[in-house]
Formats: C-alpha cells, structure tokens, sequence
C-alpha cells in the first residue's frame, strides 16, 4: 500500500520555497516531495542533493542529465521516475522524437558515441545488481573528464535514492508526466504501472 502525499497547503514553512521552486520548473510539485516532506529531516536530508543535479555546479550539460535520470530509472524499472525524466527533457529543450528513442540509444542516429556512452554507464548503474563494467570507464573516458564522469555518477546514485523511493512508496504520478510519458514513452512500452 503506497503513502498518501500530503497536500500541498500542508507542506512545512521551511519547504515552501522548494516547493515553489519546484512548481515553476516542473509546472507540479511531486508527489514524492509531498511524501517526504511529511519527514521534514528527512525532506532537509534529500533536498541538497536534488538542489545540485540542476545547479550551475553540476558539470554536465543540462539537456543530458534528465538522460541520465532516465536511463537510470529505465534500467531500475521505475515508470514514476522515467516519467518525471522524460518530462524534465522535455524542459530542457530535447527534441521529442530523442525522448521517444532514449530506450535504443545505442543503435539510434540521434544519439552521439559521447551520449551513448553516458547514457550505457546510466543504465547498467540502475540495474540490480549493478551492471557497470570497466568498459564503460573506458567509453566515457574518451569524451568526459574525470569532474563529469563524477557528476554522471552523481545524478546516477541521486536517481538511484529516488528510484527506490518511489517504486516502494508507489508514488503516484501526476498528470503532467503521464501526459509526457504517454506521449514520448509508449514505444519502450512505458506504463505507469503501480503509479
């Protein structure tokens, strides 16, 4: 049985502009920050890590980390998680027909070896258990810095928390991803499942 989120008008002062933030970027306030938020240590623990994988101080490209979130949570099987990535690519300006091939990266022209690269390290890191190999070290070596194999593995261990998270919880989702999800995803026969 999944947790109920906390409605929104119930979110402690301290989140409020987090929560704010959050609506303005995404258009919604997850589900996922509504459920945690009900722990507030725990909502104070988790936010600086989501606050860093859309800051300045993350090395990787913006367009290519909901990329990353997504191949991870598409190796972890988590169809809340793929859904939010598939919107946050969206955002960030990736094209719809890059969406709907994320699932074949590796055989799709749209995707260069620098990103199929990344995006491989992404989905064997989400996998369980854990499928990275030196190999893929290797691959990312030739086009990444140490810094940005490090922030690939960042966003990799952040989404790794949230896939968790809300496969256990059954997060519901919200409309406006299922409408993203539906509309990018249907091709990797992308369901919400038990969200």
């Amino acid at each position: 049985m999944s947790s109920k989120p906390q409605p929104l008008s119930n979110v402690p002062p301290e989140f409020e502009t987090a929560a704010q933030r959050t609506e303005q970027m995404l258009g919604f306030v997850p589900n996922s920050f509504l459920t945690m938020a009900k722990k507030p240590a725990l909502a104070n623990a988790v936010m600086p890590l989501l606050r860093y994988l859309w800051s300045d101080e993350c090395s990787i490209e913006r367009p290519l980390r909901p990329l990353i979130s997504y191949m991870t949570s598409y190796g972890a099987g988590c169809r809340y998680c793929q859904a939010h990535s598939s919107h946050a690519a969206r955002i960030h300006g990736v094209d719809a027909e890059k969406i709907e091939n994320l699932w074949r990266y590796d055989t799709s022209e749209l995707f260069d070896e620098r990103e199929r690269a990344v995006l491989a390290f992404a989905f064997a890191s989400g996998q369980q258990p854990n499928a990275v190999e030196e190999q893929h070290f290797t691959a990312m070596r030739r086009y990444l810095s140490e810094e940005q194999i490090i922030d690939v593995a960042a966003i990799v261990a952040i989404f790794g928390l949230l896939n968790r998270w809300n496969d256990s919880m059954a997060t519901a989702l919200e409309d406006i991803p299922i409408e993203t999800a539906r509309s990018t995803l249907n091709a990797s026969g992308w369901t919400p499942g038990k969200h």
